[in-house]
């Protein structure tokens, strides 16, 4: 399997497990969204709880240029994190929601 399929594979399960945990109140669900076309995968949730409305992304990556770039991180422990564990190198893995010249001070990919 070549790199970069690998790496969709990568993304899907970990946001499919993200998608698989339920949310505890109201009525509230997990979705995702994978575009394998233009390389961009995410999780947002969407629903009611205590008549208020929910909608908002949980999590955004993008694979561009070989790199995974991550857009937003609304996740616990981090998504990088997950992404390292599951065999991509902290080389390939671009913290895309800090500014271009901060990611110099990160463990991570500048672009």
């Amino acid at each position: 399997m070549d790199k970069l399929e690998n790496y969709r594979n990568i993304i899907e399960k970990i946001i499919n497990e993200h998608a698989a945990t339920p949310y505890y109140y109201g009525e509230i669900e997990s979705r995702t969204m994978f575009d394998r076309e233009k390389d961009s995968y995410m999780l947002y949730i969407v629903g009611w709880s205590d008549g208020r409305r929910y909608h908002g992304i949980t999590i955004h990556v993008e694979i561009i240029n070989d790199k995974i770039y991550i857009q937003h991180d609304g996740t616990e422990d981090g998504i990088a994190t997950e992404l390292e564990q599951a065999g991509v190198p902290k080389s390939d893995i671009v913290l895309a929601f800090h500014a271009p010249e901060l990611r110099k001070y990160t463990e991570y990919a500048v672009a």
